[in-house]
């Protein structure tokens, strides 16, 4: 098993982590109008350039495409940033309660955590922050109860705090754990072994890592990863080809490394190796985008064999639960949209059912205790049900409510396994459970000086554009009055089979404590209703997911929450899309807007990194239907002049994942066609990536920033 702080599971694109805060929601509205009348005529200058791109017969202008080049190579676009986010941060500061909001942020984030243990080989790894460290430390132990010593202290890595551990992977034979290095928040990595009896590192480094597992042998001699062809031209901005499965044995210079499996007949296919858990076979499965559907391929470790293809067709997903005697076991949507566990016979090919499809979407498969713990969501709750190794269920997990399971661990001759529970109003509470006796009890509970059980989480369902029936979790006081004038955020997603489940945020629960809502919308392109859901809310389906929050907030106000005054909206990557299309669509239903490291100029996302990968949920402007799709929604060419509420476009000059050309061109045409005083501004995060391994002190500056402008544009 790998324990990490950012999963990339097989390529899918990965969402920026936005937590919700807010302060005070008192009305100001002098100081709304002064500063907004400030900043007539005063945004920082943009030139445009003649360019037009034909896509079937269609001329389009592009007049900010000199925006899209690296912003630390091109000086002319430094400049323009620089202007930007100086504007933006000097706007930012001057709103009414800033330091205030700042004040309580920190206090609220100054709180002790600890990550979900699990064990490797007789030893225990946690992570552990006390809330002013800028990166998480991780911890080794003998004993789960026992504090143990420091494995990695990231603090110590840069001043600044913005190099940060990726992930990291203990053998589970030896003394070793393989970890990786992230520095300003790229995706590049770089792959490093320590001796876990030693605290050194060896001399094992593997530079240029990108979305990439790490699986190790059960000798632990050496591991599995996946690299890409080196990037041509602008390292930040190149598409990714060309992956390759390499083996790396300790001690042996990376020039050596073995190449398992590559494709280059076909550069556009991703690939991943895991390694079974008796070590016999290392699992293969190929894709060619974001979604769970793939090729799979075996090697037989033990006899060294060639790599052999087992399942072809990229119809559907096969994810690795284990093997066992001579079956790999999947998680599989094979003749089940909905998920069932399925085991294939290694010596002939033939698939039985182990589970059967439910209703609840199954989102994983353990193997653990000898047993199957399998993972579901029930309306986007977390539901845990064990089953046999025949498939025959055994018990169901008891959760308090509605809420959300993560890191689940445990291992097949475990009886013991540790996950974690929260709520839109419980923290975070790490459990032990024993599989044997279905036991459980607290490992770690966190304390916050909130009055949590003064909230409410309720869900609640809507019907969008066409009829169809949509969840939405909401939070808000018990003697909240539903009279229309509730500060409310609206948050969503909406792609990419990634569900929203109702976790803890600090800040959300503080937001709620100052009279606000809190809204999560389970949109289609999601995976909460299994893979019907999600593509019907993909390719030329997507209008779908508009429709949907859109119906969300038409919901909020018709049921007393909010006004549209008083609604603000919030999402990031895809959710920014999201963001900006509906703002595109009915700019006059939202008081403010937050579309964060979007995706939004969808007829060029492809040109760039791991853009290609994500056509299977957006479609390409290489196909005439597709194209026409895209144009019809895309944020950047869908601004018009008229008026929109006040929009603070977030992202950062070192996102390598949605580049931030996508921001810049963005905001450069909002500013130039905005036809009210409301502001339209960029916020520019310098060294931060597209969110993950952000220091604290970064989040807390950037969320300060956030909910002061929502706060002030709301109240």
């Amino acid at each position: 098993m790998t324990q990490s702080l950012t999963c990339y599971p097989n390529l899918r694109f990965a969402a920026l982590a936005c937590i919700v805060l807010f302060a005070s929601c008192g009305e100001r509205p002098d100081s709304r109008e002064s500063s907004n009348a400030a900043l007539l005529g005063s945004y920082p200058q943009t030139d445009t350039v003649e360019h037009v791109d034909e896509y079937h017969g269609v001329s389009v202008a592009d007049p900010y495409r000199w925006l899209e080049a690296d912003v630390r190579e091109d000086a002319a676009v430094r400049r323009w940033v620089d202007q930007q986010a100086e504007f933006a941060s000097t706007y930012l500061k001057s709103l009414p309660n800033w330091q205030v909001l700042n004040d309580r942020l920190t206090e609220i984030w100054y709180t002790e955590r600890y990550g979900t243990p699990y064990q490797k080989n007789g030893r225990y790894f946690y992570s552990y922050t006390d809330g002013r460290m800028n990166q998480a430390q991780v911890f080794v132990s003998d004993a789960p109860a026992e504090p143990g010593s420091i494995l990695f202290d990231p603090n110590t890595w840069s001043q600044d705090g913005t190099t940060a551990l990726g992930s990291y992977h203990p053998a589970p034979a030896g003394d070793h754990v393989a970890y990786m290095v992230q520095e300003a928040g790229s995706d590049w990595r770089t792959i490093k072994v320590r001796n876990l009896v030693t605290g050194v590192d060896t001399d094992d480094e593997i530079p240029d890592i990108k979305f990439s597992n790490l699986s190790w042998d059960a000798a632990g001699e050496g591991f599995f990863y996946t690299k890409f062809k080196p990037p041509e031209g602008e390292r930040f901005l190149s598409r990714l080809d060309n992956a390759r499965v390499m083996y790396h044995r300790l001690g042996t210079p990376v020039a050596r490394d073995r190449l398992i499996h590559a494709d280059p007949q076909h550069p556009e296919r991703g690939f991943s190796g895991e390694v079974t858990h008796d070590g016999r076979y290392l699992v293969i499965t190929s894709s060619i985008g974001t979604a769970d559907r793939y090729q799979v391929y075996i090697k037989d470790l033990q006899a060294d064999t060639e790599v052999q293809q087992i399942v072809s067709g990229f119809d559907h997903d096969y994810s690795l639960v284990d093997h066992i005697d001579g079956e790999l076991f999947f998680r599989s949507d094979l003749d089940a949209p909905n998920g069932r566990v399925i085991a294939m016979r290694l010596h002939d090919g033939r698939v039985r059912e182990i589970v059967g499809e439910r209703d609840n979407v199954l989102t994983r498969a353990h193997h653990f205790g000898g047993r199957f713990v399998l993972q579901y969501l029930q309306d986007a709750s977390s539901r845990i049900e064990v089953h046999s190794l025949d498939g025959e269920h055994q018990t169901q997990l008891q959760l308090p409510g509605i809420g959300s399971v993560a890191g689940l661990s445990g291992g097949p001759e475990q009886d013991e396994v540790f996950y974690a529970y929260s709520s839109l109003n419980r923290p975070s509470t790490i459990r032990r459970w024993a599989l044997d006796s279905n036991a459980q009890s607290t490992f770690r509970q966190i304390e916050m000086g909130l009055d949590l059980d003064g909230m409410v989480v309720k869900q609640e369902f809507f019907s969008s554009r066409d009829g169809t029936r949509v969840p939405m979790f909401i939070m808000h006081k018990k003697d909240s009055k539903l009279d229309g004038k509730l500060p409310t955020l609206l948050y969503g997603y909406g792609g990419f089979n990634i569900s929203l489940t109702p976790g803890f945020s600090m800040s959300r629960a503080l937001f709620v404590e100052q009279g606000g809502a809190v809204a999560i919308a389970n949109l289609r392109g999601g995976g909460e209703y299994g893979e019907e859901w999600h593509a019907a809310g993909t390719l030329t389906n997507k209008q779908n997911v508009f429709d949907d929050f859109i119906a969300a907030a038409e919901h909020l106000i018709a049921t007393g929450y909010t006004a549209p005054e008083h609604l603000g909206i919030m999402g990031g990557s895809n959710g920014g899309l999201l963001v900006g299309a509906v703002l595109n669509q009915r700019p006059e239903l939202f008081g403010a807007a937050l579309p964060l490291v979007g995706v939004m100029d969808m007829l060029r996302f492809e040109a760039f990194t791991a853009g290609r990968y994500w056509v299977d949920d957006y479609g390409s402007v290489t196909d005439p239907e597709q194209f026409a799709a895209l144009r019809a929604y895309s944020p950047y060419h869908n601004i018009a002049e008229r008026e929109y509420p006040p929009v603070l476009v977030g992202t950062a000059d070192t996102d390598d994942r949605v580049v931030p050309g996508h921001s810049f061109k963005y905001a450069a045409r909002l500013q130039a066609l905005q036809q009210g005083d409301a502001p339209i501004l960029l916020r520019v995060e310098r060294s931060a990536g597209h969110g993950a391994g952000k220091p604290t002190s970064k989040r807390i500056e950037e969320y300060t920033d956030y909910w002061a402008f929502l706060l002030h544009h709301l109240g």
